[in-house]
């Protein structure tokens, strides 16, 4: 029951980063959002990774579970880089909006 409760919380992360993406794509502006709150949630993304590989060894026969719980933490990393890359992005945006009023 565990795993099905972590393949479902991967899940719905790895289906909220898209609209998280998207907002910061066409919003273009970084108010409203927290860098230090996603680099915090990408930590624990990486520990998460962790414990799949300490299972995987006190347990190898559940190798199949560890390359697929792997394959969503690696899915949702990307998507959670990808939306701390736009903030970066959107900063910049906000600094030259303010410099140009």
């Amino acid at each position: 029951m565990t795993n099905f409760l972590e393949a479902m919380m991967l899940i719905c992360f790895g289906l909220s980063w898209p609209i998280s993406i998207y907002k910061s794509l066409t919003s273009r502006t970084a108010q409203g959002k927290s860098v230090l709150f996603e680099l915090f949630i990408w930590v624990g993304y990486v520990c998460g990774i962790f414990k799949k590989a300490i299972d995987l060894y006190q347990n190898p026969n559940q190798e199949w579970l560890f390359y697929l719980a792997f394959a969503f933490y690696v899915l949702n990393l990307a998507e959670i880089t990808i939306d701390m890359v736009l903030y970066v992005r959107n900063l910049k945006l906000d600094d030259k909006c303010k410099r140009a009023a």
